[in-house]
């Protein structure tokens, strides 16, 4: 496998997928940024900016094509699509990756409906293409706009992982590689349930010892989940894992959070996801909160976190139980 992937393809031209494709022209590769649409393709190249981060200049050497119209063909694909869309997008490119093709999933989810991971996705969907997952510490603005930011990219086979971060590295875009793939995954997925829950108590005023509390025990669940499906303890302690942790629990950047935070507030789910940004928590804790029931790991956070989302369980209601769980050890 060449050392560096020189041509790179970013599927998804949201905030995340405009935010890499800068990213990767800064690395000084050839990069195509696939918009779902000719539509939106062309009111992007018009603009030079992406709707989903305004008054962000799209780098002058990122070509923009739509999916409908462009042909992919690059030395890696990142694709940048919600969890929940992810496969319905691989399905889609199957007829157009090589094989051997490293394909990147840039979102930090678990499907519904099979709880099945991203990278289980890719291999699913594009059975002869590399899967490997990006995750991390990281707000698209600030990615897009060259902030010092460092992520983690996991691939099975470590040489690969090595090319892409390679291939993606410069100055600010730090990316760690590691073959620890299920660990960035359960990371990633974990942490945006846990925000929506910080975001709750910063909605009541519970106080900056409770956000912190909140943080610190539910840290300790994804602990427990990931030791539970066999991540490695390093990773969750790493960038993918508690680094996304601290940033998501405590910036209303964070789409997790503010959803927390319009909850604890006052406002029903409907009001506060009407801001038109997606919160992958809301779609990930009920299967998070199953597959660990499945594994007898304790997680009463995100459990109450499910429950709220739902509609089964009241905010008041949902704290007074976590405050009133049995004293005991810490661990």
């Amino acid at each position: 496998m060449s050392k560096i992937a020189q041509r790179i393809v970013v599927v998804g031209a949201g905030a995340w997928g405009t935010a890499l494709a800068n990213v990767i022209a800064r690395a000084g590769r050839t990069v195509t940024l696939f918009a779902r649409d000719s539509a939106t393709a062309g009111t992007m190249a018009a603009s030079g900016e992406s709707p989903r981060l305004p008054g962000v200049p799209i780098d002058h050497r990122v070509a923009i094509a739509s999916l409908s119209e462009g042909q992919l063909d690059g030395d890696a694909i990142l694709i940048a699509v919600p969890a929940q869309t992810l496969r319905s997008i691989a399905s889609a490119l199957a007829r157009t990756v090589a094989a051997g093709t490293p394909v990147v999933s840039c979102a930090k989810g678990i499907e519904r409906i099979t709880r099945r991971f991203m990278t289980e996705i890719i291999a699913e969907c594009l059975p002869e293409a590399v899967p490997a997952i990006l995750s991390g510490p990281s707000f698209a603005v600030d990615v897009a706009r060259g902030l010092p930011t460092a992520v983690t990219l996991a691939a099975a086979d470590e040489t690969v992982a090595q090319m892409l971060t390679r291939s993606l590295g410069s100055a600010t875009f730090r990316p760690y590689h590691s073959i620890d793939v299920r660990g960035v995954e359960i990371g990633g997925a974990a942490k945006n349930v846990l925000a929506i829950a910080a975001g709750i108590v910063t909605g009541r005023n519970l106080g900056a010892s409770a956000a912190a509390a909140l943080t610190t025990r539910g840290f300790a669940e994804l602990m427990r989940f990931g030791k539970a499906y066999e991540a490695q303890p390093e990773t969750l302690t790493g960038l993918s894992g508690l680094g996304d942790l601290i940033l998501t629990c405590t910036s209303p950047q964070s789409r997790n959070f503010s959803l927390g935070l319009a909850l604890g507030q006052g406002h029903d789910l409907d009001e506060a996801q009407r801001s038109g940004h997606l919160a992958e928590g809301a779609f990930t804790a009920a299967v998070l909160v199953d597959m660990a029931r499945a594994r007898k790991v304790e997680m009463p956070i995100a459990a109450a976190v499910a429950a709220v989302l739902d509609g089964t369980l009241a905010i008041d209601a949902a704290i007074e139980a976590l405050l009133t769980r049995p004293l005991r050890a810490e661990g």
